[in-house]
């Protein structure tokens, strides 16, 4: 089974992400625990991506998680679902909710993201 190369501004074709609908408030699954829930979710083309509020889990510290890490989205139990691990999205480049979003971040975050994938870690 060949996987293909990781994309990470855009939601998987089979995550379940439903343009549309919000999922502002969901509860965000790591493989190995929740992190959080979402405080703002964007499906604006090329600038997609999660805002997830990690209360006292780092410190109240917001992460951006690009919709690329999405595996799938479950609307009955209000979860998002990501295959990446807790330690990998706090050692994330940090997301500044006052500074948002450049091609700068963006760049560094979805190149993190690519590595996480190529070293199968």
């Amino acid at each position: 089974m060949s996987m293909s190369a990781f994309d990470p501004w855009n939601y998987r074709d089979k995550s379940g992400f439903t343009e549309g609908k919000d999922v502002t408030g969901y509860k965000i699954a790591a493989v190995d625990g929740d992190i959080g829930k979402v405080d703002e979710a964007t499906n604006e083309s090329g600038a997609a991506g999660l805002v997830v509020d990690t209360g006292p889990w780092i410190f109240g510290r917001k992460v951006l998680l690009p919709p690329g890490v999405v595996e799938r989205v479950d609307h009955d139990d209000q979860k998002v679902y990501v295959d990446r691990s807790k330690e990998q999205i706090k050692d994330a480049p940090e997301f500044d909710p006052n500074t948002g979003v450049d091609d700068d971040y963006r760049t560094r975050l979805g190149g993190y993201y690519d590595e996480t994938y190529r070293n199968g870690l």
